[in-house]
């Protein structure tokens, strides 16, 4: 099933939308929202299945892939356990009942849950029970001081299995605080610091070798990479000069396995930049729906 987004089956639909949320009603989105300075569009919360199905056909989108943000904080707990489950059984119940129109990616337990090996479990689990299309993580697990990186080598035995099973992985930068505050209410986490996280996860996991080491996951950097396009060549660079063993050349050919989807950066000038950057079956059609949904958004589907 992993596979099959790029490959024969995929010629079946006009349009996929790569990058599309769901939100349980369980959720306190609203609450979530204040704590990053964001505003789901009103008319989409609280989220249900006809509002995503009434803004794929006015966007001409077939078939969209179901994700929840990654369980990128907390603990490795039982109830963590839970509510990684809960969701994918969740996402797949809306995909048997309507397998036409949707896909999704599974949410894993929190990552650091390796020596328990219950993520392993889980991406067993939602591949061969669920029927998964992928998975879907967060750049880095934990908070502040402590948080990690996605291509440490902790993580080893999950991208193991992932390479394994050739498994297709959406990459979504957290929102988490840098350690100086946002500018302006109007520039909050999800413009400030979503973009530079999904490029350092991206960078992580090409100068620590760990894209080289497990070449056949096929990552999805959401919202076109962030700032990876316009940054990946600063770190070809600069970074032998701060120990990588990489050649620039081998960096730039790893930073352009990645896949690249255009939600909320399908701009004609970073649409040009990144069809100069990689090939263009590796740019992929996202929308962030319900997260956001505008005229513009609409407008671009259509010009995409």
């Amino acid at each position: 099933m992993s596979t099959t987004l790029f490959a024969r089956d995929a010629k079946r639909f006009r349009r996929i939308d790569i990058h599309h949320h769901y939100f349980p009603s369980n959720l306190e989105k609203e609450k979530s929202n204040a704590d990053v300075g964001w505003r789901t569009p009103a008319e989409n919360l609280p989220w249900s299945l006809d509002i995503s199905l009434s803004a794929m056909d006015a966007m001409n989108v077939d078939l969209a892939i179901l994700s929840f943000p990654a369980l990128s904080s907390g603990f490795i707990s039982k109830d963590n356990r839970h509510t990684a489950r809960t969701r994918n059984e969740f996402a797949a119940s809306i995909c048997h009942a309507h397998p036409s129109r949707f896909g999704f990616f599974a949410t894993l337990p929190f990552l650091d849950d390796v020596e328990g090996i219950c993520s392993l479990h889980e991406i067993a689990y939602t591949f061969d029970e669920l029927h998964a299309n992928g998975v879907s993580i967060s750049s880095s697990y934990g908070e502040g001081v402590v948080a990690t990186y996605i291509g440490d080598k902790r993580y080893d035995p999950i991208w193991a299995e992932l390479n394994k099973r050739q498994a297709v992985v959406f990459l979504h930068g957290s929102q988490i605080p840098s350690s100086t505050p946002y500018p302006h209410p109007c520039l909050g986490l999800p413009i400030t610091e979503v973009p530079n996280e999904t490029f350092k996860a991206a960078a992580h996991l090409v100068v620590t070798g760990n894209r080289r080491k497990f070449p056949d996951v096929r990552i999805i950097l959401a919202h076109l990479g962030g700032s990876t396009p316009f940054l990946a060549s600063r770190v070809a660079v600069l970074s032998n000069h701060m120990g990588c063993i990489l050649t620039p050349e081998e960096i730039l050919d790893d930073f352009k396995t990645f896949y690249y989807e255009t939600a909320l950066s399908a701009y004609e000038p970073n649409l040009a930049a990144i069809e100069k950057f990689v090939q263009h079956d590796h740019i992929l059609f996202g929308t962030d729906f319900p997260g956001t949904f505008t005229r513009l958004t609409a407008f671009y589907a259509f010009r995409i």
